[in-house]
């Protein structure tokens, strides 16, 4: 097998609730709306370090249409990217900007993101995983023939039906992958 033949495995990372503290209202997880809301959760640097050394790609998958209501300037979420990938081992972000109602490829759950991810980056899908605190990310996952981990919060709105992992935080997310126990 030649090196253009090798594919890589990767862990894609939802944003808000995963990486970063997502802001909770009446039971529902809201993105930050500027650079002071946003803060990194803790152990997530050491979790993205931990699996960076073992060779997996780091890709973010993120929702946020907060863009596309128009409520939100691309500009600040691209600077909270910027900070992601100056305190993270972070491959690729890859951002859908619209809301649902724009019936796109690459809004979760829909797993339009994931595949093109995989393309550019020679991933092995079978052989990655999404980590996800919502039933979107792990239906994108699922549909893309990830694991799936559910980064268990306590939102009050649909759950997935069925997530490879249910843990606590990315941290023990990453435990888990690393120790081959999803």
């Amino acid at each position: 097998m030649g090196s253009a033949d090798y594919l890589r495995r990767a862990v894609f990372l939802d944003r808000d609730g995963v990486i970063n503290r997502a802001l909770v209202r009446d039971g529902r997880p809201y993105a930050p709306r500027d650079l002071e809301e946003f803060e990194l959760l803790p152990g997530v640097i050491k979790a993205t370090e931990a699996l960076h050394q073992r060779q997996f790609r780091l890709i973010v998958i993120t929702n946020q249409p907060d863009v596309g209501a128009g409520r939100l300037r691309k500009e600040v979420v691209e600077a909270m990217h910027l900070r992601i990938c100056q305190k993270l081992p972070i491959d690729d972000i890859r951002v859908c900007y619209h809301i649902d109602e724009h019936n796109c490829d690459c809004r979760k759950p829909k797993p339009g993101l994931i595949f093109t991810a995989a393309r550019d980056w020679s991933i092995s899908l079978s052989d990655s995983y999404m980590v996800g605190d919502r039933w979107r990310d792990v239906d994108a996952g699922r549909a893309a023939g990830c694991k799936t981990i559910l980064v268990k919060n306590a939102y009050n709105e649909l759950q997935p039906e069925f997530a490879d992992a249910v843990v606590t935080s990315f941290s023990e997310a990453s435990q888990m992958i690393i120790a081959g126990r999803v």
